[in-house]
Order: C-alpha cells, then structure tokens, then sequence
C-alpha cells in the first residue's frame, strides 16, 4: 500500500460513515510515519480503520469498502472495520497519534497510531509474520529494542505484557545471530490483489468515495 492510496481509503471511510476523523490501525499505519519506510513494510492491501466518534458504523466500512466489495474489486485494497480496543496497544497511546489530512482525504483527519505503539501491539500478537515486521522496523531505526522495554508494561494486560517479551526476546536473538546464521530473506506482506476491470468506471467510482 502507499500513502495516496491510504489516503484514498481514508477519504472513502470518511464518505460512507459520513465522519470526519478516522483511526488508522494496523500495520499500514506505518504510513503516518515521517522517516522513509522499507518496502517490505508495505506488502498489505488492507488498512485497519475505525469511525472514531462513530463506533457502530465499523461494520459500514466493512460492507462499504472492506474485503471482496466492489471497492476492493476496483482499486485492489481494501479497508477492514475493526475499534482499537481489537489491538494490544500501549497506555497512552491515543495521545501520540499522527495526523494525515491533505486535499487527497478531502480534509477528512486520519489518525495513524504511532510506529511505536504499532510495534508494541505487534509483538503482543505474537504471529510469525508480526515478528517479521517488528524485526524490519528494528533493523531500520524505526523502533529500538529499548523502546520496545520501556513500553512493553504498559500494555492493557498481563498476557499481553508476557507475549510482547517473548515476541521482542526471539527478535533480539534473530538479530544477534543473523550474521552467523544467514538464510535467504523472509517474504512480509500480504499479496495484493490485482485489480479486475471495474462494472464502473474507475473514476466515477473515485469521485463517489
């Protein structure tokens, strides 16, 4: 995913839940970053969003524009509804939200979690392919291992707290011993859908959202 097409998905959740601040989640949040951002974090083509001071209409985002709609048939990515409260994040992490609103969002105010805070949440889930992402944002100075301590226990749960240790322990010992052990680079991301020819035109459908 790139920014002008998070942007875009920005825009169309604001049209369809007629609301003018959306939450960014997930790991195409990392798009609200302000340093440069490897490739290999951007292999999605869904963003988590949430309605911010709308919380009932997440399930419009998902009929409107979420996976397998007409959005996602079109312009091959996607959104997916789901409130913050599904994420592990950090406290305080509402308080070091990045803002993305441009002409392209049609003013409408994306909230990006902070890479921090996406990092923390990531860990906590703890999947394989989390781990790859963490590690990526490591090793480009995205986020520090240090960092990573310091938050760690502000995660909203004990079990949370526990599996984001673990999660940061495997890392650390990827790193350290990637020099001795070498293996052919890891795929991130998800594959993106190529976009099949639309039952509308492309562009009237980008004007409607």
């Amino acid at each position: 995913m790139t920014r002008e097409q998070l942007e875009h998905i920005i825009r169309a959740a604001g049209a369809v839940t007629d609301q003018k601040v959306i939450l960014v989640l997930g790991s195409q949040s990392i798009l609200g970053h302000d340093g440069p951002i490897p490739e290999k974090l951007l292999g999605s083509s869904e963003a988590d969003v949430f309605p911010l001071k709308a919380p009932d209409k997440v399930d419009v985002i998902n009929g409107a524009i979420g996976e397998i709609t007409q959005f996602q048939h079109t312009f091959g990515y996607y959104a997916h509804g789901i409130p913050p409260e599904a994420c592990p994040l950090p406290k305080g992490w509402d308080k070091r939200l990045h803002l993305i609103k441009n002409e392209n969002t049609s003013n409408v105010m994306g909230l990006c979690i902070d890479a921090k805070d996406l990092a923390c949440s990531k860990l906590a889930a703890g999947r394989p392919k989390d781990l790859d992402f963490v590690e990526e944002m490591i090793k480009h100075g995205i986020v520090s291992t240090a960092e990573m301590q310091q938050m760690i226990p502000s995660l909203p749960r004990p079990e949370f707290v526990s599996s984001a240790s673990r999660s940061l322990l495997i890392i650390q010992g990827r790193i350290r011993h990637a020099s001795l052990f070498p293996s052919p680079d890891r795929e991130h991301g998800e594959r993106s859908l190529e976009p099949q020819p639309p039952d509308r035109k492309r562009d009237e459908l980008e004007r409607e959202l």
